[in-house]
């Protein structure tokens, strides 16, 4: 059954603050016992991305994972003994991973593209498209993982929504959904700040990236630091759960998980 309870519950949310309890004890470093938790093998999807990048590194240095299977059409360009690489280049035919989707216990979902960077029609191959296919396949070789997806604020299943990004991010969450995984967790991050000064892709982020400092005082719900993002996304896609659920995380709830999670670690005022 789909649950719902992130949408509605603000603040620190009870759903997230006992989803960020239990990641607080997978993701403590060596104070962790792996083996009463048992480490997971993880795929990530878009490493090569802003927060997937942050992703693959909180991976690899977790206790909690066992091994990360990265997939993309690119490589990371990191050696570590935990990764193996997976390079594919059509995602509109994930018939290939088949055998390396074997056997897994999660994937953290971050491929995607910048509106305005392609058409509308690449726009929708590759934000819903991409998703679904590669949701196929992953459901036929790992049909007991965890999914944990990359959206966006805004994002509207019912494809009522006049904006294109919204319209796939939903048609993508929709799909999810129903494809029968048992824990699918859907995030819907607002603006992302990366932390690491990049290359913007258009002047909407070189300006947002300007204006930051001032906009995350006045507007605090509505920013989300990537490698913050990242490191939720991975722990509540390994953390133990014995139910079936579907949790939607609005950019308010991810904050409230990340902060939950700073005053575990002893860092109340940590930047969020």
């Amino acid at each position: 059954m789909v649950v719902r309870e992130a949408q509605a519950v603000r603040g620190l949310d009870r759903r997230a603050h006992s989803l960020m309890t239990s990641t607080n004890k997978v993701g403590s470093g060596a104070s962790m016992n792996v083996s009463s938790v048992g480490q997971k093998r993880l795929v990530i999807v878009g490493a090569t991305g802003m927060v997937g990048g942050y992703a693959l590194r909180y991976a690899l240095d977790s206790p909690a994972v066992k091994s990360v299977t990265s997939i993309g059409r690119k490589k990371v360009g990191i050696s570590h003994p935990k990764l193996k690489e997976v390079l594919h280049q059509n995602f509109a035919d994930c018939s290939a991973l088949t055998d390396p989707l074997v056997d897994h216990d999660a994937v953290v979902y971050c491929l995607g593209t910048y509106t305005g960077s392609v058409s509308d029609a690449e726009l929708r191959t590759i934000t819903a498209g991409y998703t679904i296919e590669f949701a196929r396949v992953l459901r036929e070789s790992s049909p007991n993982a965890a999914f944990s997806f990359l959206s966006g604020n805004g994002a509207d299943p019912t494809g009522r929504s006049r904006l294109a990004f919204a319209r796939y991010k939903g048609e993508a969450e929709k799909a999810l959904l129903a494809a029968g995984f048992p824990l699918v967790y859907i995030f819907r991050p607002a603006y992302i700040y990366s932390v690491e000064p990049r290359k913007e892709p258009n002047f909407s982020y070189r300006l947002m990236r300007a204006i930051y400092p001032v906009f995350r005082v006045l507007f605090p719900s509505q920013v989300i630091r990537a490698d913050e993002l990242a490191k939720a996304m991975i722990d509540v896609a390994i953390i133990e759960r014995g139910e079936r659920r579907s949790l939607i995380f609005e950019n308010r709830d991810i904050r409230a998980m990340v902060k939950s999670h700073n005053v575990a670690m002893g860092y109340p005022h940590a930047s969020v």
